[in-house]
């Protein structure tokens, strides 16, 4: 058995065995309370430059399928789990989870308490960390340096993440006018609209404006994508130019956290991050409480919303309060903080593609009496 130890930044240490890739990590380490869906979680490009500790005590159980990937590898910096199946059983199983980490170069942990490493990013909040594997176990001068090594890890604001996912999924060339602006899609959302007969013309991070306007689209996507919103400062001057357009626009979780700094708004760090498919959130127009898919470390802070900006919060999440939507009082134009696509978690929110689509079509505009041409009478315009 090889030895993997974690160390986080306050000090703590927690010793396990290794499995994945053999490969030593230094990134942020958050948690996610889904009790299915690990590989959904852990092809998330949301997740990029994060290792994921899993509540749930057993992972692996299924196995992994294609169909359940939500991009094109996964991009966790690691996964850490209290016990590893090593048998999964599923009709559609392709392959077991730690094989699928090794042969992405991904490293995991097993056998700790992850309750207890749970609870302590619960009190202290989000924590840098190293994991490193011996096959010789480590010694009180190791984990000394580990430590020191944790300190030294960079944290997630410090990392340039969203240009390394961008545009990524092998999607063919498409004309139609919905517009997706890929901050790191996921396969779900794009499934999503084609559920809807629409297959978006996908445009990068960086793309300008100007570019993406000269196409007349009748609606654009934001997606979610990972890292701190305050470093894309050209994504957010690129929306206050779209939002100033007035053509329809939804931004998903990175996308809303951007809508709301082009709007006037300040963003923060929540404590420990929203990671997980069992958050309620509530609906200020009409009262509806959904619960749904969340994988964010940063909020837009409601209070900072500029009142001249024409936004206002339109969705909280019910466990803390935190701002979990945005909407445009006069524009067609609005964000929510979670995922409507779920993957892993509920569908209850899909309906917002709906939503959305809505606003981009444009009722026809019936040309003068005269020149109706023939009807369904087979005759032009009766005279009056």
């Amino acid at each position: 058995m090889t030895e993997a130890a974690l160390a986080l930044e306050d000090g703590s240490v927690f010793i396990g065995e290794a499995f994945g890739a053999p490969v030593e990590v230094a990134a942020e380490v958050v948690f996610n309370t889904g009790i299915t869906g690990y590989q959904e979680v852990t092809t998330d490009p949301s997740y990029r430059g994060q290792m994921v500790v899993m509540t749930h005590p057993q992972i692996g159980n299924y196995g992994i399928s294609r169909a359940g990937d939500e991009s094109v590898r996964p991009w966790v910096s690691a996964l850490i789990v209290r016990e590893l199946a090593e048998y999964p059983h599923h009709w559609a199983s392709e392959s077991r989870l730690e094989d699928f980490l090794h042969t992405w170069g991904v490293p995991g942990l097993q056998g700790i308490d992850t309750r207890a490493l749970v609870r302590r990013l619960r009190e202290t909040g989000t924590q840098r960390g190293v994991l490193r594997q011996s096959a010789g176990g480590f010694s009180p001068a190791d984990l000394q340096d580990l430590r020191a090594a944790a300190r030294q890890a960079p944290s997630v604001s410090q990392l340039d993440l969203v240009t390394g996912v961008s545009k990524v999924l092998p999607l063919t060339s498409s004309e139609d006018d919905i517009a997706l602006i890929d901050l790191g899609a996921k396969w779900n959302i794009i499934r999503s609209l084609e559920h809807r007969h629409i297959t978006p013309r996908v445009w990068k991070w960086d793309t300008s404006a100007t570019e993406i306007l000269e196409r007349h689209p009748r609606g654009i996507l934001v997606s979610n994508g990972p890292g701190d919103p305050a470093k894309l400062d050209t994504v957010v001057a690129t929306l206050k130019e779209l939002v100033g357009s007035g053509t329809p626009l939804i931004g998903i979780c990175l996308g809303h956290q951007l809508l709301g700094l082009a709007a006037g708004a300040e963003t923060n760090r929540l404590l420990y991050g929203h990671h997980g498919g069992n958050h309620p959130v509530r609906d200020l127009a009409t009262g509806r409480v959904t619960i749904t898919t969340q994988n964010h470390e940063f909020q837009v802070v409601g209070p900072s919303l500029p009142a001249e900006s024409g936004f206002e919060v339109s969705h909280v999440n019910l466990n803390d309060n935190s701002v979990e939507g945005l909407r445009h009082r006069e524009l067609p134009v609005f964000s929510v903080q979670y995922h409507p696509e779920g993957c892993p978690g509920p569908q209850d929110s899909q309906p917002l593609f709906d939503d959305f689509l809505d606003l981009t079509r444009v009722e026809p505009t019936p040309p003068p009496l005269g020149d109706r041409g023939e009807g369904a009478g087979g005759r032009g315009a009766d005279p009056l």
